[in-house]
């Protein structure tokens, strides 16, 4: 079998973080196995729907400890490698830390795919391990029906330097690092309708690493951060109000998109991630009247490897998106305020 005879995208029934289980599911699977005692040390568990767990080791340093991995969006093996890679150390910088190492999770329909093909997803994925610094230091393969490709990722940080999806502050803004609309890119590309310009802009901003986080979390003026991923610029917006016991209110207009997400929204290239979501939490989210269903469907659309969602103090707010564009993330600007209420998303 040569690597042209199938696409990877055709040997799986979604790809990326839509194949992630909805909200709603997962709360009812977690429901009633909170992991915070009798574990001292073990300072963030599975109570907010955080990004990672962290363990505290010393009175200075913790281990954060991550995993993730999905079936692929894209047919490149080596594309597919590296979105996958990044999206797993993401969330390493979402809590304020430094990757350390990285364990390969590999499973592979062998008799249809072959030997070559995987290895390259490997490599694609080491190759991003080595541009964060760290090594693959090992993992687990099977033999699996679907393509499956991801790490395990293990990092430190400061104590005071930990950043969780609560802490954000009434009055805070609330800042965005990258465009939205992954999922409705990669909709299209399964479809054949995704240009070629538009393919390499979802490369890019799939595999851009997220450090940037490790460099926020060092400012006493940012006290929340999540990365945006399988739930959608509004989900993840809910867990930090909920874990952070605020409302917000975020500014459609603001919202950064990749190039031609609006376009291919309007013509229906839409995950039915971007559903299974709205019906999750659209109770605890309020759009205006007048919106059209493509434009929610948008702010539900599932990101894989998507930007980190920032809350800051405001008078901040601007000198740190200079930072985050400056370090490499032109996309990069505020997109709401967190407020006084009850944990409910606003649209404007």
């Amino acid at each position: 079998m040569s690597e042209l005879t199938v696409r990877l995208t055709d040997l799986a029934h979604g790809g990326g973080c839509g194949c992630k289980l909805a909200p709603s599911v997962l709360q009812k699977l977690l429901a009633g196995q909170s992991s915070a005692q009798p574990y001292a040390q073990l300072l963030v568990g599975t109570e907010t729907g955080d990004d990672a767990a962290v363990w505290q080791f010393d009175d200075e340093h913790c281990i954060i400890a991550t995993t993730d991995f999905f079936m692929p969006m894209v047919d490149d093996p080596r594309d597919f490698g590296r979105i996958a890679a990044a999206n797993a150390i993401s969330d390493v910088y979402a809590m304020g830390g430094k990757p350390l190492m990285a364990l390969a999770i590999l499973g592979m329909p062998l008799d249809k795919l072959p030997v070559e093909v995987v290895r390259q997803i490997l490599q694609g994925g080491a190759s991003i391990c080595a541009e964060a610094g760290i090594p693959v230091a090992g993992g687990h393969s099977i033999d699996s029906k679907e393509p499956i490709y991801g790490l395990a990722v293990i990092g430190l940080a400061k104590r005071s330097n930990v950043r969780r999806n609560g802490g954000a502050r009434p009055g805070d803004v609330l800042l965005l690092t990258k465009g939205i609309g992954f999922g409705i890119y990669s909709a299209a590309f399964k479809k054949h309708a995704l240009p070629a310009d538009a393919y390499t802009e979802m490369i890019g901003s799939a595999t851009l690493l997220n450090r940037i986080g490790e460099t926020l979390a060092g400012s006493e003026h940012v006290h929340a951060i999540t990365d945006v991923t399988g739930f959608g610029i509004l989900g993840h917006a809910l867990e930090m109000a909920r874990g952070s016991n605020v409302g917000m209110d975020i500014s459609y207009g603001d919202v950064p998109l990749l190039a031609m997400a609006e376009e291919l929204a309007e013509a229906g290239y839409v995950t039915g991630a971007s559903g299974r979501n709205w019906d999750s939490y659209g109770s605890e989210v309020r759009l205006p009247p007048d919106i059209p269903d493509w434009r929610q469907k948008l702010l539900t659309d599932p990101q894989t490897s998507g930007g980190l969602l920032v809350a800051c103090a405001p008078e901040h707010a601007d000198a740190l998106v200079s930072e985050i564009r400056a370090a490499g993330y032109p996309l990069a600007r505020t997109i709401g305020t967190a407020t006084n209420g009850p944990p409910v998303i606003r649209v404007t």
